[in-house]
Order: C-alpha cells, then structure tokens, then sequence
C-alpha cells in the first residue's frame, strides 16, 4: 500500500470518521490532520477537537463556514426552487462547501493526499470527490470504505471497541444521521424497511422539533419578506440568512413543520429510504413559491419549474462546481429582480396555510381576474382565441368524420 506523509481528512467525529484516524496511520503510516467544516451542526463540535486528538490525529480544524453555505450554496438553491424528489437537499448541498475548505487546508498545510469517510453505496462519495477534483485535481483521494476489511456499522463499532475509542452509538441505536444548519436525516435500522412508519412519537427520534399530533392546537403566523429572491426579514425586523434559518427551524419545528419520508433515487443507482427533518427550509421554500406566483409571469414560471428540475439533479450529483450549474443560477437570478414581497403563512400541526401574499412588482389585477363587471377585459375576445387555438382539433376531427 502506497506511503503518505500527511493525510487531511474530513472529520465529523461520528462513528466512521473516529475509527478511520487509526486505520489511516496504521495502513499508510502518516500523520493525520482532521477538518470539521461547521455548517450549523452546533452540538457535534462540542468536545471534537480532544476526541479527535486523544483518537490520533495531530491537529483539528473547525471551520464555520455556515455564512457562506447559506448566502453561496442554500439561497441559490432557495432561489431555484430545487427539489430533488421532494428532498430538499440538506446534505447534498452542504457537501461542497466543506470539500472546498479542506483543500484550502491541504494545501495550507502541504498535504499529499485528502480521505473521506462516505461509504461506497452513497451520494456523498461523489459530492467530495468531484469537488476535490474541481479545486485540486492531482490530489489523490483516499476511501476506505472502498478498500478496507469493514463490512458493516457492526463492525465498525467493534473496531472502535478494539482501537478503545469511546463511541456514543451501540447496536440498537446507531441510525445513520447528516445534521446541519438547513436540515437533519435518518437512515437504516428499522427505516431499512418502507413498510415500518417512522417512529416520530418516540421520545428522542425526532431532534428539530416534534410530531404534528404533539403540535399545539394554535396556529402560529409568520411575515417573511424577500429582496430579490432572498428572504431578509422576518416578521418585519432585518435578519441575516442564518439567524433566519435558526429562527424558522425553532417555530417550525415546535410546528411540527418539516417531516419527510421517501424512498430516493441515489446517485449509484440504488433506492434508498430516508426521513429528513427541515423545518425551517420547507417554509422558506413554500413561502418563495407562494411571492413567485404573483411576481413571475407565466412562462417564465412555468420554465423556471422545468430549471428546478435539472437544478436539483446537478445539486444532488455532486455537481455544484460546474458550468451548467453557473449558468442555471444565472438564469435564475435574471428571474428573481421582481421576486420582492412580503408573504405571511399560517403554520399549524404540520401545516402550511397561506394567509396573504403582497409585492410592489405582483402580476395580479383584481380588475381583470374580478367576476364582478369591469371595463379592462372584453369577454368576447375569447371566441375568436378558442375558434384559432382549437383549430388542430377541428380539423383532426372533420378528417376523421370523411374517412
């Protein structure tokens, strides 16, 4: 097996991170400098930078880079209205952003190789990657989930055990989870299974917020204001996008605002089942979409959703840094010069309600949508669009009756 110097690896602390310090020095005999990429995951880093000495490693970084992933890598997103499959891609996103500071890093510090901890059958594998690849392309990237002898959690904990690294998992409660500032996942154990419902009830599984049946039974409203497509105000007062976003997962949380669960389509071709926790995104997401039906004319709405679609999947690919990536948020943001207003949502057990939508730049004129008599539309007009519109069809059928 090759010989490395100095290895930089992207560092969580987690179960597969922990365990990948020693296996890194015992297999290629190197130093190990660890890197936290803080994207709003708060209570994690607590106590990270001792365990990831007394585990091995030389040194720890922890970077906040929780502006930049919210104003680069969550508005644009916001702005495009991506969804891919419904997931509003909590980890998809945060992942590049990450990967980009650690090869600044490694290359602050000299490093001659950079490993992660994603597994092999994940999305997160190719994030990394292609974005290491974008910023250092001859940087060898190392995966031991690809190369070594562990086959399961299972396994790794009883490495843990062996290496006498302190875990905080155990067998019966090791979900696999991603946490940051937009969203939270859980995956496998009893979720494995599409046919279990996911235990939302159960003290400690849910961590942002509760379920909608522990929901209050009064409704909480909400003001957001949006600049250009960017939400800067919340219940009238100025905000930055990350005290936003806190502020959002709080109430929408207490809400019960947020729960998903859906079997995806990965990356590497599998189905995998997943519950996520987005409290705070699912309203700005709503709330973008409700200020875009009156600020958007039609087919630029109806276009931009088509967008959305590839938007999505070049987020969820890995493919952040990417021409066609840049172009697309280009597109987007010509859109957004008119997306300014003020959307107020009512949120209740789970529930989003429109409560009223303004801006300065609405395309609606109660005076041509009224049923009541006005003098701006000529109803008549429609007879002569529908003889021209359904032309095709007229003739389609007077050919079939000739035959």
């Amino acid at each position: 097996m090759k010989k490395y110097n100095k290895v930089v690896l992207a560092y969580s602390g987690g179960l597969d991170t922990s365990i990948i310090i020693p296996w890194l020095k015992d297999n290629y005999g190197c130093e190990v400098i660890c890197v936290a990429g803080n994207v709003g995951q708060d209570a994690e880093l607590e106590g990270l930078e001792e365990r990831a000495l007394k585990t091995g490693a030389s040194k720890l970084y922890i970077e906040d880079i929780q502006e930049e992933f919210v104003n680069d890598f969550v508005f644009p997103t916001l702005k495009a209205g991506a969804k891919y499959e419904n997931y509003l891609l909590g980890t998809a996103f945060a992942r590049p952003p990450i990967a980009k500071r650690i090869v600044e890093i490694a290359k602050k510090e000299g490093a001659d190789a950079i490993c992660h901890g994603c597994t092999g059958k994940g999305n997160d594998q190719v994030r990394f990657e292609l974005t290491i690849k974008a910023f250092a392309p001859d940087m060898p990237i190392i995966a031991p989930w690809r190369i070594w002898d562990i086959k399961s959690r299972d396994e790794e904990i009883e490495y843990a055990i062996s290496k006498n690294i302190p875990i905080k998992l155990t067998k019966e409660t090791n979900y696999s989870k991603d946490m940051n500032l937009w969203h939270l996942s859980h995956e496998g154990l009893d979720l494995e299974n599409p046919a279990n419902e996911p235990l939302y009830n159960k003290e400690g599984f849910l961590e942002m917020g509760v379920s909608p049946e522990q929901a209050p039974d009064k409704p909480t409203y909400i003001d957001i204001y949006f600049e250009k497509g960017i939400p800067t105000k919340l219940n009238g007062e100025e905000i930055n996008g990350v005290d936003l976003i806190k502020t959002l997962n709080k109430i929408g949380g207490e809400n019960g605002i947020g729960l998903l669960d859906i079997v995806e389509n990965r990356l590497v071709g599998m189905k995998s089942r997943g519950v996520y926790e987005t409290p705070g995104g699912t309203i700005l997401y709503h709330a973008h979409e409700v200020l875009e039906t009156i600020c958007l004319d039609k087919m630029t709405q109806h276009y931009k959703q088509k967008l959305a679609l590839e938007f999505a999947d070049l987020v969820y690919n890995g493919l952040w840094y990417t021409p066609l990536r840049e172009a697309m948020s280009a597109f987007v943001d010509e859109t957004q010069k008119t997306v300014t207003g003020n959307v107020k949502l009512k949120l209740y057990k789970g529930n989003i309600i429109n409560a009223g939508v303004t801006s300065d730049y609405s395309l609606y004129s109660e005076e041509v949508a009224t049923f009541d008599e006005d003098d701006v539309y000529n109803q008549k007009d429609a007879e002569g669009f529908i003889n021209l519109f359904g032309l095709p069809i007229k003739v389609k059928a007077q050919m079939d009756k000739n035959k």
